[in-house]
């Protein structure tokens, strides 16, 4: 379990550098609501974007090594830090300094998930004893989901456009995950023969370039601080419910059920607070430095 929080605390920490250094080379470029593939060659010839898209990758590679040695009930709320770490990276980004309300919604954040996880105590589950009939159940839902708020998104103003697209992309994330669990399972069980049997190692092929997608668009949309809480918090909630509903991993209930509830309701106002730190209004790209 050690080795499972630590490996999801790095992959949380590359995706947060992934982010700050995408955002970074995205507003370069004319703001828009779509990317089309004039502003993609322009993208891939942006240093720092280019770094921010390896840094992602790293970061799904740490996130694949921690669903392999631990549930996703347990690696996915740690993937909430991401926000704390966007908000400090961003300080020498952007050029902007953290502050008391910074620091203690930063603290709050580490301490709730920590508390969560401890009331959780997840455990259990395996995505290879899944009928194929659920998997397609829980693929149709969570995708339905991601297109509903993707359209939500086109229909409102800039601010909630990137509001709306960055809980999309969160929850297409967190389907990624979903799958990636699917994927390290038939690995672990079956070497690497069994890795191309498995069908969700072939939706995961289609599945991260749409990810990607949705977190570039997100990103051009609007301000950071309008695409991230959704990106952040969308994630899990996906994970816990496919972890307790589809995989039958287990938590604990109870009297936990009450710290659980707490905990969450800490988690969700910390972000909230972070979200709304100046450290993350790039707002204008003129008075940024290059």
């Amino acid at each position: 379990m050690v080795l499972t929080v630590v490996l999801a605390v790095l992959a949380a920490f590359a995706n947060a550098a992934g982010s700050v250094l995408q955002r970074a080379g995205a507003r370069k470029q004319p703001r828009g609501d779509g990317l089309s593939v004039g502003v993609l060659r322009a993208l891939v010839t942006t240093p720092v974007w280019v770094l921010g898209v390896a840094t992602m990758l790293a970061g799904f590679v740490l996130q694949a090594a921690a669903l392999a040695t631990g549930p996703i009930v347990l690696v996915q709320p740690i993937m909430v830090a991401e926000l704390a770490f966007t908000l400090v990276l961003s300080g020498p980004v952007f050029h902007t300094r953290l502050r008391g309300r910074d620091w203690v919604a930063a603290v709050g954040m580490a301490a709730s998930v920590g508390v969560l996880l401890f009331a959780l105590a997840p455990g259990g589950g395996d995505p290879r004893r899944v009928p194929a009939l659920v998997w397609l159940l829980g693929c149709t839902v969570t995708v339905a989901c991601v297109a509903l708020l993707v359209v939500a998104g086109r229909r409102n103003s800039h601010a909630h456009h990137a509001a709306f697209l960055g809980t999309a992309a969160g929850l297409w994330f967190g389907f990624t995950a979903v799958l990636m669990a699917g994927v390290t399972a038939a690995l672990t069980a079956g070497g690497v023969p069994a890795l191309f049997k498995a069908w969700q190692t072939y939706a995961m092929v289609v599945a991260g370039p749409t990810g990607f997608f949705l977190l570039q668009t997100a990103l051009r949309a609007g301000r950071l601080v309008a695409a991230q809480p959704g990106l952040v918090l969308a994630n899990p909630l996906v994970a816990l419910g496919w972890g307790l509903v589809v995989f039958g991993e287990h938590v604990r209930g109870g009297p936990w059920i009450a710290v659980e509830l707490v905990a969450a309701a800490a988690l969700a106002g910390c972000t909230v607070l972070l979200a709304g730190s100046p450290l993350l209004r790039d707002e204008d790209p003129a008075r940024q430095p290059a």
